[in-house]
């Protein structure tokens, strides 16, 4: 009988140490797409109001269930999550029948990073 081999799964691609400060260098072609890709992300209203939910939230992590009162259907909310997690600013897990969501804390700090004026 073959043995089959478990080959690990990939992590999210998380934003985490993404760029330098804006005031240290230009941003190169691949950096400048991937903070790109996070700003849009949070360009919407209600993704933003959905990320702010989630990192305020206890330990940075809130179940679907917690943040859905945004104003929009759960769809909606839906929709608005995975965009923010194909953006790389959020995780998520299942757990039984919900969903929880994370903002990593190096998302946050490199967000940060990024925007802090040069010292």
């Amino acid at each position: 009988m073959p043995s089959t081999k478990v080959l690990p799964t990939p992590e999210p691609d998380i934003a985490g140490p993404c760029c330098p400060p804006l005031s240290e260098r230009p941003l190169t072609a691949e950096e400048a797409q991937r903070t790109a890709g996070m700003f849009k992300a949070l360009g919407d209203p209600v993704r933003l109001r959905l990320f702010s939910a989630i990192a305020s939230h206890e330990d940075g992590e809130a179940c679907v269930c917690d943040i859905s009162d945004v104003g929009v259907s759960q769809p909606t909310v839906s929709h608005h999550l995975k965009k923010l997690k194909d953006a790389g600013l959020l995780t998520s897990q299942r757990r039984g029948t919900w969903v929880y969501y994370r903002v990593e804390p190096s998302v946050l700090a490199a967000m940060g990073r990024l925007l802090a004026p040069s010292g």
